[in-house]
């Protein structure tokens, strides 16, 4: 007879419940209620950064553990490690709070919300209101709720608590079935889990299945698996406008400068792009402002941003790749973001460049030395 395979999220569930008992019992809620409204927070500035069609929107995770890899950082310092993505460009941190499967705890919620002024979102199992007061009376600006998790009633109920408490809301969903739950339910931040809670298996195509299910009413963010900029480039043209990232750079020796180098090669990868005539779908990946030197190796010629660069981005992407690289096409305003028939979308006028070469090779275009 087969043993069927344990439930994680039904054990990670079972365990967050004990755990928000033994809060209240040390604290009960009046006096967490107290603490929670003491504090000023600002969960319309998590949106507005997962919002900014100007750069590439990548919430950078702080977490010790997972249960799929074990321990991924032994020396592990929250509040340098946010520093480090803050100055790197990060649009919001994340941290993890839950302390059986990732070794997280409250107190990394205090010591990041002290290191830094980004948004931060509190990742835990969220199943009851005490969470909230909890993420509130740390410095939270978001709190992450699961939709696989709760049940209809109590993901509104927290949905409306979260409102209240002015704290943003990252609904996180693994399937169709899921997002049609939280689009029900009223989630304007969508976050797609491409790992299954459940089995933790990872795959992107979660990501691609429920794109198609993706309204202007709500910010998509994708979560987990993401490796490199190509897999940032491939989830943008899907729609989504935000990236969570965690193991990739918790592994990394300096977390920080892992995540500096994937948006340096996101620019790089719009460069070359660029002079090959694709410039109209990686406009929207580009992080103008930051990568303002390596926008000088784009000629005039080739800044002739097209009318619709796709999603709700034109003028933010169109207003970085122009005003931030301080770079001017002739007659601006001719290409400047115009309401458009999107069924027929002007392209860029590019010169003939030569195939892209294939990596190591001796020939081509040599893009910061990346290809040469």
């Amino acid at each position: 007879m087969n043993t069927p395979a344990p439930d994680l999220l039904e054990a990670i569930v079972a365990a967050t419940r004990s755990r928000v008992d033994a809060a209240i019992a040390r604290e009960p809620r009046a006096g967490l209620e107290r603490r929670a409204l003491a504090r000023t927070v600002d969960g319309q500035a998590f949106e507005a950064a997962l919002s900014r069609a100007d750069r590439v929107n990548v919430i950078a995770e702080c977490k010790r553990r997972s249960p799929s890899q074990g321990v991924l950082r032994a020396a592990y310092d929250p509040a340098a490690i946010a520093r480090g993505y803050e100055r790197a460009g990060a649009a919001a941190v994340s941290i993890l709070t839950e302390p059986s499967f990732f070794d997280g705890t409250l107190a990394h919620l205090d010591a990041v919300r002290a290191a830094v002024t980004s948004p931060i979102l509190r990742k835990d199992f969220m199943i009851d209101e005490y969470q909230l007061l909890e993420a509130r009376a740390g410095g939270a600006n978001a709190i992450l709720l699961i939709v696989a998790a709760l049940d209809e009633p109590t993901l509104a109920r927290l949905l409306r608590a979260a409102a209240a408490l002015g704290l943003a809301a990252l609904v996180e969903v693994h399937s169709v079935d899921e997002c049609e739950r939280a689009m029900a339910a009223g989630a304007r931040l969508l976050g797609v889990n491409n790992r299954n809670l459940r089995t933790l298996d990872v795959d992107l195509a979660a990501s691609e299945a429920i794109a198609a299910r993706l309204t202007n009413e709500v910010i998509a963010v994708s979560e987990s698996g993401i490796k490199s900029a190509t897999d940032l480039q491939r989830l943008a043209r899907l729609g989504y406008r935000a990236f969570l990232i965690g193991e990739r750079f918790m592994t990394a020796p300096d977390p920080g400068a892992a995540l500096s180098d994937l948006l340096a090669a996101i620019s790089d990868q719009f460069i070359y792009d660029a002079r090959a005539g694709h410039g109209q779908s990686l406009a929207l990946l580009l992080n103008a402002a930051q990568h303002a030197a390596a926008l000088a190796q784009v000629t005039p010629a080739q800044q002739q941003v097209p009318q619709y660069l796709g999603q709700q981005a034109a003028a933010g992407a169109y207003q970085g790749v122009i005003n931030h690289s301080g770079l001017k096409p002739p007659d601006a305003s001719q290409y400047a973001p115009q309401p458009v028939d999107q069924g027929a979308y002007p392209t860029m006028q590019m010169p003939d460049v030569p195939t892209r070469p294939a990596p190591g090779s001796a020939s081509g275009i040599c893009v910061r030395r990346r290809w040469c």
